[in-house]
């Protein structure tokens, strides 16, 4: 049995691992979901006057990471013109693996360890407030 055990046990240890991780990267995703829509919606579909796109998105991406509250998580968030007069921003989550809560290497014997990434798109028509046409 106690050779079963020190055969199994890596085994089991490696799948424990990996589940965590995705149940983690779960959690992250659906928080980054709400987090991202609230702080586009916030931001970018009502600026203030004179504020760019830019600046949007910095604000966006600052409440997002806020939200988020997490160490291995990164977050940006892109602005990119679309057609009639709308702005799509792209908020995108990387989550790179932990064991069990402590920094993991990104490299294993010269092979890189991946991040998963997640990527949400909103569409917004953003109105400059005080301007008259």
């Amino acid at each position: 049995m106690t050779v079963e055990l020190a055969a199994a046990l890596p085994a089991l240890l490696i799948v424990a691992m990996i589940a965590v991780n995705a149940l983690t990267f779960f959690d992250q995703c659906a928080v980054f979901d709400r987090a991202a829509r609230q702080a586009v919606r916030v931001h970018a579909a009502s600026p203030g006057y004179g504020q760019t796109a830019a600046q949007s998105c910095a604000l966006a991406q600052a409440d997002i990471i806020a939200a988020l509250d997490a160490t291995n998580v990164d977050v940006s968030v892109a602005c990119v013109p679309a057609e009639r007069n709308l702005e799509r921003y792209a908020a995108t989550l990387e989550f790179s693996p932990t064991l069990f809560g402590r920094g993991l290497r990104s490299d294993v014997f010269g092979v890189a360890m991946p991040r998963l990434t997640h990527t949400v798109e909103y569409v917004v028509d953003s109105y400059k407030p005080g301007v008259i046409i």
